[in-house]
């Protein structure tokens, strides 16, 4: 199982009610986990501590997250990044890319968005940067429970101002939810993503080949966006309490039929 973080496992530092129950049930069942997060404002030692506040035990291997996949990139590549991310985000970056070559990577960068960042953004990319997305994001839910601007506003600012398409490393690419998959020895076709984000979270782990996705109303989920982008969930559910529910009763009939989940 795949499993989004904000909006499904918590909202702001607040655990979603039966989170962390059904995530040991989960792990009781003997289902392997990893945590995709397309958080783009907190290094990964950061997410690791709240989650264990709130009770989740999560395992460095078992959390991927945008950054770590721009890092990656970026040593593959011979890139030096030029940052447009959140101040708190900026460290997982440290000592990262030593090639002549330079790359724009746009993260949620908040308060930091601001025209003059952007431009610098836009000059880089026109002088030649390669342009790295950590998210296209529309929104995310905020700590005072509305809704407010994510990454791929701003992205889209960039790519309408460069002429450039940029590489998107976090949700909802492929690439993103096959890496998660790889150290499982899990084939898509086995596997299940939980999400609040019907975009990104759940059409994007359809397009990429896995099995199923659920859509929790938790999080950002308004009603109706079940039936706004295709693929359309696999199953639409209260929570992650009831997500596990759905996982664990189709994993028993798929066993008892010969084809365990």
């Amino acid at each position: 199982m795949l499993l989004d973080l904000l909006g499904v496992v918590y909202n702001g530092d607040v655990q979603i009610a039966g989170a962390a129950a059904a995530i040991e049930r989960l792990r009781g069942a003997g289902l392997p986990l990893r945590f995709v997060s397309n958080t783009t404002r907190s290094p990964r030692n950061a997410i690791i501590a709240q989650l264990a506040g709130l009770g989740v035990g999560v395992e460095d291997e078992e959390l991927l997250t945008p950054a770590r996949a721009a890092v990656e990139w970026l040593r593959k590549h011979g890139r030096r990044p030029h940052l447009l991310v959140h101040p708190d985000l900026e460290a997982e970056f440290s000592g990262v890319g030593s090639g002549s070559g330079k790359a724009v990577v746009v993260g949620d960068a908040g308060d930091s968005f601001n025209h003059a960042s952007l431009n610098r953004a836009f000059r880089a990319l026109v002088a030649g940067a390669d342009f790295v997305a950590l998210a296209v994001n529309r929104t995310f839910k905020d700590a005072d429970g509305l809704l407010s601007l994510d990454t791929g506003a701003f992205v889209a600012a960039l790519e309408f101002a460069s002429g450039r398409s940029p590489v998107v490393l976090g949700k909802p690419s492929p690439d993103f939810f096959l890496s998660a998959l790889a150290g499982l020895r899990c084939p898509p076709t086995d596997a299940v993503m939980v999400g609040d984000d019907a975009e990104s979270d759940v059409a994007g782990a359809l397009r990429a080949g896995l099995g199923a996705a659920l859509l929790v109303r938790t999080g950002k989920y308004r009603p109706g966006d079940e039936t706004r982008f295709d693929p359309a969930p696999t199953a639409v559910v209260d929570d992650l309490a009831a997500a596990a529910d759905w996982i664990l009763t189709a994993r028993r009939a798929e066993a008892d039929s010969g084809d365990a989940l």
